[in-house]
């Protein structure tokens, strides 16, 4: 059986998920363009992107696998009958925990604490003829918004109420009955309330039609002048613009950026963004790295190595899609 990897992300995977394989497979990998001369005769695509270029070129593609969550790179139009489609996830432990790890950096200013200690400057209370700073709020008894309660979700609110957090979320249908911990989780229809209630908003949505923009200057201004906003989804649920005036005015406390709206095109430096995030000193940039663990390491390979092995065996794939959203 012959296995393409495609793309610098699934590229990654093909070492660690051909260590977990039982059976013989020839792994060929490259970008997105070069792998299409491989695909004539491959019957398995590990990618996050998949098109109807893609599509001619692999007639006897029997799998596309997605090596993460996503779908918004996949045109489920260009699956033809019999063509299976999964996704992978093994990333919501991680995730969940930068998230929190987040919400704390934020609320206690490390930062700009570490900056001052290495230059001698003591911002506490045991400075000398300086009064003391004021006292650092907790996340206990604060309030988490999620936005998006899946499997991040669950896991992020889980070990919130571990820190006392109350937490409220929501989902493309609302739930008649809360998970235990959390005290409600509603329809879209409920988003200005909790923007307007919520001390952090952690994203956890995935990206669609539905989803794009979706925080808006309008729904950001809802937000309270000290909460912080978490973004471990995809960039383009928040307007790039609406964001960047929030938090450089100070309407915005804070905020943790993960995902962006630039991504490297080639080896080298590479701006995230078109606007000037790079400058506040009330964010925290981090490359898109929150589920990259190795739990998600290990749990991605594992069930990319056995979705390979059961079409193998012609069986439908774990995680799969519907070939329609």
């Amino acid at each position: 059986m012959k296995v393409a990897f495609a793309g610098s992300f699934a590229v990654r995977l093909a070492e660690p998920v051909r260590a977990k394989l039982s059976i013989p497979c020839e792994i060929v990998s490259d970008d997105e363009t070069g792998i299409l001369s491989q695909l004539p005769d491959a019957e398995v695509l590990v990618s996050m992107s998949f098109n109807g270029v893609m599509a001619d070129a692999a007639s006897r593609l029997r799998l596309v696998q997605v090596p993460g969550a996503g779908l918004d790179r996949i045109d489920r139009a260009a699956l033809r009958a019999g063509l299976h489609l999964a996704n992978a996830y093994g990333h919501e432990t991680g995730i969940a925990e930068f998230v929190i790890g987040a919400m704390i950096a934020l609320t206690r200013s490390f930062g700009r604490l570490d900056a001052g200690m290495r230059a001698g400057v003591w911002q506490s209370q045991w400075a000398i003829g300086v009064p003391a700073p004021p006292l650092w709020p907790e996340l206990a008894g604060k309030t988490l918004g999620i936005l998006g309660y899946g499997h991040i979700g669950e896991a992020l609110a889980r070990r919130a109420r571990a820190f006392d957090m109350k937490v409220c979320a929501i989902r493309s249908q609302a739930a008649p009955t809360p998970s235990e911990g959390v005290s409600f989780i509603g329809g879209p229809e409920h988003l200005d309330d909790i923007l307007r209630q919520s001390d952090f908003i952690a994203i956890t949505l995935p990206l669609s039609p539905q989803t794009q923009g979706l925080l808006d200057a309008r729904h950001l201004g809802l937000m309270r002048p000290t909460a912080c906003l978490i973004n471990v989804a995809r960039a383009e649920i928040v307007d790039e613009m609406a964001l960047y005036k929030a938090l450089s005015s100070g309407r915005l406390a804070g905020a943790a950026l993960d995902v962006w709206y630039r991504y490297p095109a080639a080896p080298g430096a590479a701006q995230p963004a078109t606007q000037p995030f790079h400058e506040l000193p009330n964010l925290i940039m981090t490359p898109h790295i929150s589920g990259w663990t190795e739990g998600m390491l290990e749990a991605r390979a594992n069930l990319i190595a056995g979705n390979i092995e059961r079409t193998a065996r012609g069986e439908p794939p774990l995680s799969a899609i519907a070939r329609a959203p």
